[in-house]
C-alpha cells in the first residue's frame, strides 16, 4: 500500500476524480492517507469527509512567511504519515515538504508544460485562448525540490474550439486529459 496525502485549495475536482477511484478500489495499492487544504473553506474539505477521508486544513494565511509554512505542512504530511503527495489545486508553496519528499510529489498542469508554466492554474485557459493557441492539453509531472514542475511524466492534447471560453476549455481539459493523466500517474506511483 502505498499512503497518498492529497494536497487542495478550491473546489476539489481532482481530488474527487481520486476518491472515486479510492472507493471503487481502481487504483491498486492506493490509501488516502488525508487530505490537507490550506483553504478552511474549500469545498474539497466537505468531499473528503463525505468520503470518510481524514480532512485537515493548514491555512496558509496564519503563518508569517512561506518557509514556517512550509514546516507546518511538512509536519502534518510526517503525522499522517504519507509515502507520497498528490497536488490537486494546491496553491501555496510546499517549502521543505518539496525537498522532504523529493520525486513523490504528482501534479497535473492544465497545459501543455513548457506553455504557460509560470501562469498559475486559474490563468492558463484564458491565456490559451488570448494567444490564439489552437492546441493545447494537460501535463502530469513530478514536481521539482522547489515545488514547482519538473520531471515530465506523460502529456496529452486537447484542441481549443472556435467558441471556447476560459471556462468551457478548463472543463474539456479536465475531462479529455487531465482526469486520465492523474490516475495513470497515481497508478504507476502504486504499482
Amino acid at each position: 500500500m502505498a499512503r497518498a496525502a492529497i494536497l487542495v485549495s478550491g473546489g476539489g475536482r481532482r481530488l474527487r476524480c481520486l476518491l472515486d477511484c479510492a472507493f471503487f478500489n481502481e487504483i491498486e495499492g492506493l490509501e488516502l492517507a488525508g487530505v490537507i487544504s490550506s483553504d478552511p473553506e474549500a469545498f474539497a474539505l466537505q468531499s473528503a469527509r463525505s468520503a470518510n477521508v481524514p480532512a485537515y486544513v493548514v491555512d496558509d494565511h496564519l503563518f508569517p512567511n512561506a518557509g514556517s509554512y512550509g514546516l507546518a505542512l511538512l509536519n502534518k504530511l510526517k503525522d499522517i504519515d504519507t509515502d507520497f503527495v498528490v497536488l490537486a489545486g494546491f496553491a501555496p508553496s510546499l517549502g521543505p515538504a518539496a525537498r522532504y519528499y523529493s520525486g513523490k510529489v504528482l501534479g497535473v498542469f492544465p497545459a501543455l508544460v513548457p506553455a504557460f508554466e509560470t501562469l498559475t492554474e486559474d490563468d492558463v485557459c484564458a491565456a490559451v485562448l488570448a494567444r490564439g493557441v489552437q492546441l493545447t492539453g494537460a501535463t502530469a509531472y513530478l514536481a521539482d525540490d522547489e515545488g514547482r514542475i519538473g520531471q515530465i511524466l506523460a502529456q496529452k492534447a486537447v484542441p481549443v474550439q472556435p467558441d471556447d471560453t476560459p471556462a468551457t476549455l478548463q472543463d474539456r481539459i479536465f475531462d479529455q486529459a487531465q482526469k486520465e493523466l492523474l490516475i495513470a500517474a497515481v497508478r504507476d506511483f502504486c504499482a
